[in-house]
C-alpha cells in the first residue's frame, strides 16, 4: 500500500452512513470512507458486526484489521484460528491467507485495505 495524495483529514466515525451487509448468519455494519486516487484507492472502515455473526464467504483481500471491542475469530482456510480481542489486531496480504471471520458476542472493528 502506498499512501499518497491524501491532505491531512478527520474523520468523524459517527457521521458516515452506515450500509448493512449479511452474512451467513447475522450481518455487518459497515461506515466506509475511500481515499486516493483510482490506481491506489485505499478503503478505511469501522466495522460492527452483530452477535452471532459468521461470513459468507471466504475472503482474499489484504486488510490491516484492529479489534476495537468484543471478540473476533478468524478462521484462515488451512484450519488455523486466531482469536482477537480488544488492542489485537492482524495484517494479511491480497491473496495470501484465505480467510473467514465469525463472532458469538459481537465485535468492532477498524479494518484499512
Amino acid at each position: 500500500m502506498k499512501i499518497a495524495d491524501i491532505p491531512f483529514g478527520l474523520t468523524d466515525w459517527s457521521n458516515v452512513e452506515t450500509t448493512r451487509h449479511e452474512g451467513e448468519v447475522g450481518y455487518a455494519l459497515w461506515r466506509t470512507r475511500q481515499f486516493g486516487a483510482k490506481d491506489n484507492l485505499i478503503r478505511v472502515r469501522m466495522v460492527e458486526y452483530s452477535p452471532g455473526y459468521r461470513s459468507d464467504h471466504w475472503c482474499e483481500k489484504g486488510h490491516i484489521l484492529l479489534c476495537l471491542e468484543g471478540e473476533l475469530t478468524t478462521t484462515l482456510r488451512d484450519g488455523r484460528s486466531f482469536v482477537l480481542k480488544p488492542g489485537i489486531s492482524y495484517q494479511v496480504a491480497d491473496g495470501s491467507d484465505a480467510h473467514a471471520s465469525m463472532t458469538t458476542s459481537g465485535a468492532k472493528l477498524f479494518i484499512v485495505d
